[in-house]
């Protein structure tokens, strides 16, 4: 029988409290390997997308197969069934799966794809979109999963990209507490530095391969090579349960795919992502919660208030910012209510220039140098020690030292959300 190139991607199989995207792609690859004799052209693709879409489950992610088949039409079937029944559709999952029988990706569904990284994209778009690629689809609950199957379709993963080991628990274990050596991750870690990320948190103390949720992921580590996340297994060895299975991903995952847009804040949409140059329009000030707010504006005039979260650790940076400082800002667009204005929820700061700052400080005393006191406005200054009054003296600018350089800020590990960049990465990224 011939051979056919078969992408298959799903989404949405998942809910805020179980079940999970990639376990389901784990157990369909074991299937097709096993029973229907399929080979993986590339690894399993896992592929995050725009991460401020308010409907999302989780981690916003979709899994995307790219196989050699004999029997497309049973691959199929059996895939189509294996996302019904293996989806939390009566929790709140509303699956799609995809699938083109092409040996190339029409240009279509690539445009498509970048969009579903940074944008908000209808089930009706996704309907036209399969359409014209000749893109067969089932959907399930409402069938917003759709946008999330062509997204990764339609993901090339040809410029920079990851690899994450996502090892996965038995049934009977799922629910229970995760159990990891914490000195064995910092170890592997350290020892595999800089070609993983995101293992642990230095400043906090805190492991970060491990989720927190009911779903069946026990661990996953994230880093520049097959490899690098293989030699995982061995080095958190032993565990305190038996794995159901592992699996490695390619992934957009570390890369900012999601906020390469350059975003205008005239017309900024709500829930899109991407990169803002702009200036300090307006002193930054702290609110409740530690939380810092300041106002940017671009060449054209448009202001807009941006947010930096306590969590994030950014915090204590933009609070130093002042008025004129060119920066860029990695951001999400929070929508805008009755109470709160849309605002840029920032993901990184890029501080590309410094405007000069200076204490203004009263004129000094021509006759004994004490420093004097103004008058009123317009009515100049008075010494208190000689009484020497001088009405053209002026206020004195001193220029100030800023208390933060350029360069790149961005948040501390725990904060990042899957698609943040990491500073390790910054001059290692791929480009194929």
């Amino acid at each position: 029988m011939h051979v056919q190139t078969l992408h298959v991607a799903f989404d949405d199989t998942d809910s805020r409290t179980g079940r999970c995207t990639t376990h389901l792609a784990f157990k369909v690859v074991e299937h097709l390997k096993k029973e229907e004799g399929a080979k993986l052209v590339d690894y399993p693709l896992l592929i995050r997308l725009n991460p401020n879409i308010p409907w999302k489950t989780r981690g916003n992610g979709a899994v995307c197969l790219r196989l050699q088949v004999q029997d497309a039409g049973r691959v199929i079937d059996h895939i189509r069934q294996a996302v019904e029944e293996g989806s939390a559709i009566g929790s709140g999952a509303n699956p799609g799966v995809a699938f083109l029988q092409s040996d190339s990706v029409p240009a279509e569904l690539q445009k498509f794809s970048a969009l579903a990284m940074c944008d908000v994209l209808s089930r009706q778009m996704a309907e036209k979109v399969a359409k014209a690629a000749g893109v067969q689809y089932s959907t399930f609950g409402n069938g917003q999963g759709l946008v999330g199957s062509l997204g990764a379709l339609g993901c090339l993963l040809d410029g920079d990209h990851t690899y994450e080991l996502i090892a996965y628990r038995k049934p009977e274990n799922c629910g229970l507490p995760r159990v990891v050596d914490k000195e064995r991750v910092i170890k592997f870690s350290a020892d595999t530095y800089p070609n993983t990320f995101n293992n642990y948190d230095r400043n906090h103390g805190r492991v970060l391969i491990t989720p927190h949720g009911a779903d069946p992921v026990f661990f996953g580590v994230r880093g520049e090579s097959p490899e690098v996340v293989a030699s995982a297994l061995p080095a958190l060895q032993p565990l305190e349960e038996e794995l159901d299975g592992w699996t490695i991903f390619r992934s957009n995952q570390g890369t900012n795919m999601h906020l390469q847009n350059e975003i205008r804040v005239a017309g900024a949409k709500a829930y899109t992502a991407g990169h803002v140059k702009c200036r300090v329009s307006g002193k930054p000030y702290a609110i409740e919660g530690g939380h810092v707010i300041f106002t940017v504006e671009q060449d054209d005039g448009a202001e807009m208030p941006a947010a930096v979260y306590e969590p994030t650790g950014l915090a204590k940076v933009a609070i130093k910012l002042e008025a004129g400082d060119l920066i860029e800002i990695g951001v999400g667009v929070r929508k805008g209510t009755t109470k709160h204005p849309k605002i840029l929820n920032v993901e990184y700061l890029s501080v590309l220039e410094l405007a000069p700052a200076f204490d203004v400080l009263n004129p000094v005393c021509k006759m004994c140098g004490k420093r004097m006191k103004s008058e009123g406005r317009n009515k100049g200054y008075q010494c208190d020690r000689c009484k020497h009054r001088d009405v053209n003296a002026k206020k004195i600018f001193v220029p100030r030292e800023r208390e933060i350089k350029t360069g790149l800020y961005i948040p501390t590990p725990k904060a990042h959300r899957h698609l943040t960049k990491p500073l390790q990465r910054y001059g290692i990224e791929k480009s194929s």
